[in-house]
């Protein structure tokens, strides 16, 4: 039997939500008020973690998004 410790995702990571593509699971967190916010990970067995990047860009970058229209509700 295969063991691991909890949690598999150290550090502040609240409400994680989880989806499969293949093999993949991919994972966010609903961290909205930090930048860069909203983190996302990759795993292949639910227990070995990887971040890969983040929805929500740097200040510097949600301005630049802000001003090209990238951003909902912002013309």
């Amino acid at each position: 039997m295969r063991t691991y410790r909890n949690p598999v995702i150290g550090g502040f990571h609240p409400d994680p939500s989880v989806c499969r593509v293949g093999e993949d699971y991919y994972l966010v967190c609903s961290s909205f008020e930090y930048f860069p916010g909203v983190p996302v990970f990759h795993s292949r067995d639910l227990v070995h973690w990887r971040q890969i990047g983040n929805v929500r860009p740097l200040p510097h970058d949600h301005h630049q998004c802000r001003r090209r229209g990238q951003l909902p509700g912002h013309q």
